[in-house]
């Protein structure tokens, strides 16, 4: 499935019905008097999270969203029916911007959060309404309300507990691999990861999700590489970790392009909890893990951690620090039968 993370459509509620001019015919009702009955409602336009959906792929094939008009009124003061309404079906995460692209509408964070869109016009009065001591005879109706024509923009937000950053081959797709079901491409040249990618991790009896994002470059802010299209994906995360090439042999340049990106970036994302690791240490000695370390924490002015992504070592010391960093009603807890659960066939 391809990820799709900003779509534009187009909705339009329905127009309501007209009202009906009607008067009662019968053999022996002298004086039957109007019966015109009233217009149905045009069909609304929602907007609901739903489960299961991880990307607006199905907005591209299909941009334009109309629901029904209500029917007219008819006479025997009959109404007309009101017209269907349209739901539109989006994962949770997504924000609903206005035409601008900057006023938002809504922000849909929890499963089964709904949004009116555009109302459905409201049916027209048949000649029954207008019926009065002195007009027992009204010859007129309203028409139906006209439907709301609008243009919005869909934009997705992965929801997510940990967010990974890093420069092109920083080993975040390796360590979303080694540590989740998740499968991201990883290969040995830079920008192998495209798109964002989803992966649970598990530690200590206890669940979180981690979303691995391209890799950023200098000048990332100003459109290069990728740019920072990506970095919205984080900005949910409860804890940020920031992974380092040990080999790279500009660890102090390399750790201040991320920072940087992140502060031009704008919003809170450079103020969130960061949890800095030098990966790689696979490859290197005892006496090269210490000086890179101590040279990265007097640079950064905080604790950096060792991990190797590919023989595993340290990361579960890394799981356990951002299991520390996630409010508890976040994380998702596995059940006693869920771990104990014998083997079946």
């Amino acid at each position: 499935m391809k990820f799709l993370d900003l779509a534009k459509v187009y909705v339009r509620s329905g127009s309501g019905g007209g009202g009906c001019v009607s008067f009662l015919r019968e053999k022996y009702v002298e004086f039957g008097g109007p019966d015109g009955g009233d217009g149905g409602h045009g069909g609304s336009v929602w907007a609901e999270a739903v489960e299961g959906l991880n990307t607006l792929i199905d907005f591209r094939y299909q941009q334009h969203f109309f629901a029904d008009n209500g029917r007219p009124g008819m006479g025997r003061q009959r109404t007309g029916a009101s017209g269907e309404d349209i739901v539109l079906r989006v994962p949770v995460g997504t924000e609903i911007l206005d035409e601008d692209q900057e006023t938002l509408i809504a922000d849909l964070t929890e499963v089964g959060q709904r949004v009116l869109l555009a109302k459905g016009g409201n049916g027209g009065w048949g000649n029954l309404h207008f019926k009065t001591a002195t007009n027992q005879a009204p010859r007129r109706a309203n028409p139906g309300q006209e439907g709301v024509e609008r243009t919005i923009w869909l934009r997705l937000k992965l929801i997510a507990d940990v967010g990974l950053l890093g420069l092109p081959n920083a080993g975040k797709s390796t360590f979303l691999a080694a540590t989740s079901n998740a499968r991201p491409k990883i290969a040995d040249y830079p920008f192998t990861t495209l798109h964002p990618n989803l992966g649970v991790v598990g530690i200590d009896g206890v669940e979180f999700v981690v979303a691995d994002i391209p890799g950023l470059i200098e000048g990332a802010s100003e459109g290069r590489g990728l740019g920072d299209l990506f970095l919205g994906h984080v900005e949910r995360c409860a804890v940020l970790l920031h992974l380092i090439d040990g080999n790279s042999g500009t660890l102090i340049e390399d750790y201040h392009t991320i920072i940087n990106e992140l502060e031009a970036y704008g919003g809170e994302l450079a103020d969130k909890p960061r949890i800095t690791v030098l990966n790689k240490i696979d490859t290197l000695d005892a006496e090269e893990r210490e000086f890179l370390r101590e040279e990265l924490e007097d640079a950064c002015g905080e604790r950096v951690y060792l991990m190797s992504g590919v023989s595993r070592e340290g990361v579960d010391q890394v799981l356990r620090v951002l299991r520390s960093c996630i409010d508890e009603d976040r994380l998702h807890r596995k059940g006693a039968e869920e771990e104990e659960a014998p083997w079946q066939p």
